[in-house]
Formats: structure tokens, C-alpha cells, sequence
């Protein structure tokens, strides 16, 4: 399924729309591989509960899509990996300078209900959750290795921010090697014009932005 970012008409400059701008130079498809995983990144209460510094009803949205897709998933046997941000408590030291440009993230300490799994979406017992400190799930985490020891080619993305996190991610999935699927229905942003503008992004140079329906189509199919 191609993706068309019908929000961005309002940046089209006479006939140069990012359509016909992006048509035959990034607009190639890698599809779905064989062995797949499904990443869920951050999707914890601090973005989904109203009054929070991080609150973004984009993010409440996508946890709503998400229950049909993890059913999916561990029912077709496929892995599951959540990551979540935690930072010491102290002084959230290991988050370096990310912490002094977005002081927001020090709420996510051990302790805090805002740096609690969304209990709609939360992990199993049995699946593999990698705390991370930074945007991309790849940096600083075992993600890569993890995923090569279990045969992953296809790395299907849902989770938080779309402009922060999952981009970061989706563009280390693809340096690393992983065909990147981001499940538009299942990502969310504080505000639709970041997320619209970076999910076209992704589709255009670095992944899939695919719908809810074609993956639980294609799951389903294995």
C-alpha cells in the first residue's frame, strides 16, 4: 500500500507537489521479509495521561489501535520486543545532554507512574523489554544483536514519538540492515503536522509507513 501525505498540500508550490517532487527519486518499496518482530517503543504513561508535560493525544489514539495488533502477534508466534526509558533517579546522569535539552524526560525514573507501561499495551512476562536512554531503540541497547540471533529481516515499528523516537529508530533499523515497517495507525505525536511530516519521511527514504490492515494481513498470512 503506498502511502500519500495528504496533509502536506498546503507546503505544494504551483505543480511541484511532494508527490510529483518525490516521484521516481524516493518513493521505492521494500516490503515485508520473512522473518519478522514487532518493536513497540515507550509507550508509557506519561504520554497518555491528561495533565502530563508529555501528554499527547496522538499517543492515546495509537495504544487504542495497538490490542488487535499484539494479539496478532503472539498468536502467530511472532517476537515482541517493548522498550521503555528509564534514567537513574538521582540525577538522570545517563541521560546526558538529551536530559538538559528536553528536562521533560527526567519523569522517567523508576517510581514515577509516568514512566509506567500503558497497561492497555503492557509487555508480557515472557517478552523482552530493552530500557534505553536515548531516542533510537538501537542506541545503546542490544536490539541489533538480539534481533540477528533470532533471524529478524523485517522490523515492524509502533509505538512513540513519531517525530522522536520512531524516526530515530526506523533510520537505525534500516542502517542496520532491518526492513522497516512503521504501522502509521499504531504511532502518535503530540501534534499531526510533525507526525504526518515524518511518517512521510520515513516512507519516502528509510522504510514502509504501511497500514493497521495490511499488517494484520500480512501476520495473518504466515
Amino acid at each position: 500500500m503506498m502511502y500519500s501525505n495528504q496533509s502536506a498540500s498546503a507546503n505544494d508550490v504551483g505543480d511541484n507537489s511532494l508527490g510529483s517532487n518525490y516521484q521516481g527519486v524516493w518513493d521505492g518499496r521494500i516490503g515485508f521479509g520473512k522473518t519478522p518482530a514487532l518493536l513497540v517503543v515507550d509507550f508509557m504513561q506519561g504520554y497518555t495521561t491528561p495533565g502530563s508535560p508529555l501528554f499527547a493525544e496522538g499517543v492515546v489514539d495509537a495504544v487504542a489501535k495497538m490490542p488487535p495488533l499484539l494479539d496478532a502477534a503472539r498468536r502467530t508466534g511472532t517476537p515482541i520486543i517493548h522498550t521503555n526509558i528509564l534514567y537513574h533517579a538521582a540525577d538522570q546522569i545517563d541521560g546526558g545532554i538529551w536530559v538538559k535539552k528536553a528536562p521533560v524526560m527526567r519523569a522517567m525514573v523508576a517510581g514515577n507512574p509516568y514512566a509506567d507501561f500503558c497497561p492497555e499495551v503492557a509487555p508480557r512476562k515472557d517478552e523482552l523489554v530493552m530500557t534505553k536512554q536515548y531516542a533510537s531503540a538501537f542506541f545503546g541497547t542490544s536490539l541489533a544483536s538480539t534481533l540477528v540471533a533470532m533471524g529478524v529481516d523485517t522490523l515492524i515499528i509502533t509505538g512513540c514519538s513519531t517525530s522522536g523516537c520512531i524516526r530515530a529508530t526506523a533510520v537505525d533499523g534500516v542502517q542496520h540492515g532491518f526492513r522497516v515497517m512503521v504501522v502509521r495507525d499504531c504511532v502518535g505525536d503530540r501534534h499531526p503536522a510533525p507526525h504526518e511530516a515524518n511518517l512521510f519521511d520515513i516512507d519516502s527514504k528509510y522504510g514502509d509507513v504501511i497500514g493497521l490492515d495490511e499488517t494484520l494481513g500480512y501476520l495473518a498470512g504466515r
